[in-house]
């Protein structure tokens, strides 16, 4: 059984640690099985694509990959 998430879809959130420390942003999605939420521009890489119809020359794309929630705290709006 995994533990209760505080942060929920679609709230604002502030990072506290790492390397966007500091960013207010908001949650895109919550993994509770991992403890982990995906965080609008933060921990963001590049991912590579493969070419094929729709992207003939393939190349490169830009993904937010998941924050664990310790390093993450909700910001209440005023």
């Amino acid at each position: 059984m995994s533990a209760k998430m505080k942060i929920k879809k679609g709230d604002s959130v502030k990072v506290i640690a790492g390397d966007d420390k500091g960013k207010v942003a908001k949650v895109l999605k919550v993994l509770p099985k991992t403890s982990q939420v995906v965080v609008e521009g933060c921990k963001v890489a590049k991912k590579a694509i493969k070419p094929n119809d729709k992207n003939p020359n393939g190349g490169f794309a830009n993904k937010e990959m998941p924050i664990h929630i310790s390093n993450v705290a909700k910001v209440e709006a005023e």
